[in-house]
């Protein structure tokens, strides 16, 4: 992007035919704002997207903003590039095959009283069952990843778990996180308590991607994994770190997923004990930059040096996401035997 509000290499796909606008079925992306509640980059960005595929498909862009999941994180900090990913599908059967399956799911409208506790929890796993079994994927076992967009209202209601709307914020990933880890058996559901969001961090899943914003009312899901009907040829690689230096981590997560890399999502936080492997971060207690400002500069020029390229998400608020202090990698990548 050469801007937040620049589709340009989309519409020129979709006027060359190479990608038809119909297929479109989600889209994750970075754009160059702050990344917090102020970040009015990511609605630029979704609303300009709705805008070129309604001129394309004759629905309004309400309508689809109802249906296709647009996942935005923002802050491009360091070696970070502005960019999108544009996730299609076709209708052509693939009998016989076992390849990457998509599936996408929307919450109920999230109010602001209902952030941070057991009703989000609840709303999340049952939009990433719905998002599993539309994508046709068997057993929780073979998904890959879930990614999540979460509401953050700017204004909070005097009923929610919190006034302060950038804490909402936080509650917000870290209720998600845990609704998807109940949804994939990675967490158990009689731990998942309100309770225990942003206080028991024994509690999280290594498959899960969360970003919040206020430019979304309800939790978009999109799950990746294996199914059966799928073209085989693309894969996803997933692998956790442990720390923000865990370049074993981010190897692996590129290893499993051999060829052509297409795209690549990574969570991260910094360690809440101030110290990474024994000595001590100020990613915290800086007072000029957001701490995720810093965690997103660091991990994305570890992870964009093994990627050979700038166009990486990289995401901060790891909340329940990887091990406590580190993350994920997801890594999708074509066989370079396929077309």
């Amino acid at each position: 992007m050469d801007h937040p509000g620049d589709l340009s290499e989309l519409a020129a796909l979709i006027a060359a035919g190479r990608v038809r606008a119909g297929d479109i079925r989600a889209v994750i992306g970075k754009t160059e704002g702050n990344g917090g509640l102020n970040d009015f980059t990511r609605g630029y960005f979704t609303q300009s997207l709705m805008l070129l595929l309604a001129s394309q498909m004759g629905e309004t862009p309400a309508e689809l903003a109802a249906r296709i999941p647009c996942v935005l994180s923002g802050g491009t900090e360091g070696a970070l590039s502005p960019h999108y990913m544009v996730f299609s599908v076709s209708d052509d059967p693939a009998p016989g095959q076992r390849g990457l399956a998509l599936g996408t799911a929307f919450s109920p409208v999230t109010p602001a009283r209902d952030i941070g506790r057991a009703a989000q929890i609840r709303a999340v796993v049952a939009a990433v069952q719905a998002a599993v079994a539309g994508a046709g994927i068997a057993r929780v076992e073979d998904v890959a990843l879930v990614q999540v967009k979460a509401p953050a209202p700017p204004v909070p209601d005097p009923a929610a778990r919190s006034t302060d709307a950038k804490v909402l914020m936080t509650l917000s990933r870290a209720a998600a996180a845990v609704g998807v880890g109940v949804a994939l058996g990675d967490i158990p559901a009689d731990k998942a308590t309100e309770a225990a969001l942003l206080s028991d961090f024994s509690l999280f899943s290594s498959r899960v991607s969360i970003s919040s914003g206020i430019e979304v009312t309800c939790n978009e899901v999109v799950v990746f994994g294996r199914a059966s009907g799928w073209a085989e040829g693309i894969t996803a690689g997933v692998a956790p770190m442990t720390d923000l230096l865990d370049l074993a981590g981010v190897q692996a997560a590129f290893a499993a997923a051999p060829g052509e890399v297409l795209g690549v999502i990574a969570k991260g936080e910094p360690d809440r004990s101030g110290a990474i492997r024994g000595h001590r971060h100020t990613m915290l207690g800086d007072t000029d930059l957001d701490a995720q400002r810093h965690l997103r500069g660091a991990l994305g020029a570890i992870v964009a040096a093994v990627a050979g390229d700038g166009r990486v998400f990289v995401s901060g608020g790891a909340e329940h996401q990887g091990p406590p202090g580190g993350g994920l990698v997801c890594v999708f990548a074509r066989r370079r035997d396929t077309a």
